[in-house]
């Protein structure tokens, strides 16, 4: 990890001062395979990483947690923005300690699908001076709206992502793609959790694949969900036969 010692987020692991005896693991989120291989063996975080896997396997949970353990609000925003409608978040982050790399950057923000009505909300009842209404705009306008704007994204911090393609066509998750390219390229750290072959196909991303065996490093030719749009794209009906008998 040393030439990304600068990273905000040089390392996610199980913190020592957490409570011992840990909390009983037969339980939600314990029990998730992806949750204990965090917990057993940390995670090394590059300047990209890209989560993928099935609902329900874990991803949103993990990333969740990391942002939590930075510091950032569960229902979204960036660094010091509260808001809260129903918390439903895991106590993961609370046994999370964030490696930092010295001297790194303190901003981040934390974006996710199923929270992003809410934080629309709050921005707006929080201006900047100029900025435009964003519920006047559909998800996805507003979504890439926000995230175009560089004095919240173009710039070192941590930023995670969960789904983030929930409200954007095909053409616009290419456009997503290209606006982290560009916040890397100004010395962000990104973490995203997707179902979006697009999105996992970020350059330089590091693939992280969750599933039973936990977290595993993958090729974007390799990952599940690549060989799922392949073979559906190349035959629908064929692949729909398969997977209803």
């Amino acid at each position: 990890m040393e030439p990304f010692s600068t990273l905000p987020v040089r390392r996610v692991e199980r913190d020592p001062a957490a409570a011992a005896p840990p909390r009983p693991r037969d339980g939600w989120p314990w029990a998730l395979p992806a949750v204990a291989h965090l917990l057993a063996h940390g995670l090394d975080l590059g300047p990209l990483t890209v989560i993928v896997g099935q609902n329900g396997a874990g991803k949103s949970t993990l990333v969740e947690a990391v942002a939590l353990a930075f510091g950032l609000s569960p229902e979204g925003g960036g660094t010091g923005a509260r808001h809260t409608t129903r918390v439903s978040e895991s106590p993961l982050h609370e046994e999370l300690r964030i490696v930092r790399g010295p001297g790194s950057a303190r901003w981040g923000y934390f974006l996710r699908a199923e929270t992003m009505h809410g934080l629309l909300t709050y921005l707006e009842n929080n201006p900047r001076p100029g900025e435009a209404a964003f519920h006047e705009a559909s998800h996805g306008e507003a979504f890439l709206s926000l995230t175009a704007d560089p004095s919240r994204f173009a710039k070192p911090g941590f930023f995670v992502f969960d789904e983030p393609e929930a409200g954007l066509s095909f053409p616009s998750q290419m456009l997503f793609a290209e606006q982290v390219v560009d916040m890397v390229e100004h010395g962000a750290q990104v973490l995203i959790a997707t179902h979006s072959p697009v999105i996992a196909a970020l350059q330089g991303a590091t693939l992280l694949q969750v599933d039973e065996s936990g977290l595993t490093q993958a090729r974007w030719d390799e990952l599940s969900l690549v060989d799922q749009y392949r073979r559906f794209l190349s035959d629908p009906e064929a692949y729909r036969t398969r997977i209803w008998q």
